[in-house]
């Protein structure tokens, strides 16, 4: 039994949640987003909540039923506050500059590294070393984030490279020296 694809998805006041033909669209005072549903799944749309029923019992559906609660949950909280995700860059030399629409990552490589922002989200400079990723999209925020993490990843010895705000390195005692 899905427990989360049974919950109710409340519609708070200035957002729509429309249902035509299987493809559910959402719009905000952010934006606007759609997600298409599978056709053994029945997405019921009231005046302030959403209900998503199965239509058949097989374990492909069952499994889908939790997942489009969770993406439709999701579509509404982007398009009325949105998605961000801050990540911060440690080492000498390391930092991030953003030009226009392209990211630049200088991460100790012998060449800056240029990552060109996806259409849909934003990306703020608060310093040299700290980004803020900012979309109305979950899904592309996390992924872009996890693209830029990926440059340089946090190493476990001196903890340089990128990593997330807030985001806890379990860091390694180096080699000793013998006797």
């Amino acid at each position: 039994m899905s427990r989360i694809g049974n919950r109710v998805i409340k519609i708070p006041t200035g957002v729509t949640v429309e249902n035509n033909n299987n493809v559910v669209t959402v719009k905000g005072s952010k934006g606007e987003l759609s997600y298409e549903v599978i056709n053994d799944l029945k997405v019921n749309v009231k005046e302030d909540s959403v209900v998503i029923e199965r239509l058949k019992e097989d374990k492909h559906t069952r499994s889908m039923h939790g997942t489009t609660n969770a993406i439709i949950t999701n579509m509404i909280e982007g398009v009325s506050n949105g998605y961000s995700k801050s990540l911060e860059i440690i080492g000498v030399g390391y930092r991030f500059n953003v030009k226009g629409n392209t990211l630049v990552v200088n991460a100790g490589y012998s060449h800056p590294v240029e990552l060109e922002v996806p259409k849909g989200l934003s990306v703020e400079q608060v310093s040299n070393t700290e980004i803020t990723v900012k979309g109305i999209n979950k899904e592309l925020v996390g992924e872009f984030a996890a693209n830029i993490r990926k440059v340089r990843k946090p190493e476990p010895y001196k903890g340089k490279g990128i990593r997330y705000k807030g985001e806890y390195i379990r860091r390694k005692e180096g080699k000793k020296a013998s006797k």
